[in-house]
């Protein structure tokens, strides 16, 4: 009987040396598809803002002028920027 049992443990040892690491390493390889999921997640949305920015600016004249003052400082012919500096103390 202590022998049967002696066996048993001995087997069950093994067992666990051989399949540990490989439960280790799923473990890692999951967390990580959970990363790479979110990360496709926000690049996907990421995406949807650049399509909608193209859209616009295919499309909307007035949202090109907009992007086009805001980002380069482009003005009309015969405008004058004026730019106003804060008063330094």
């Amino acid at each position: 009987m202590l022998k049967n049992a002696l066996s048993l443990f001995i087997l069950t040892v093994i067992i666990l040396a051989l399949f540990l690491p490989s439960y280790s390493t799923m473990q890692d390889l999951k967390e990580k598809n959970r990363e790479y999921a979110r990360r496709i997640t926000a690049l996907e949305e990421r995406n949807k803002k650049f399509e909608q920015e193209r859209y616009l600016l295919l499309t909307d004249p007035d949202y090109v002028e907009k992007v086009g003052r805001e980002t380069m400082g482009l003005i009309r012919p015969g405008e004058t920027v004026y730019k106003i500096v804060p008063v330094q103390k």
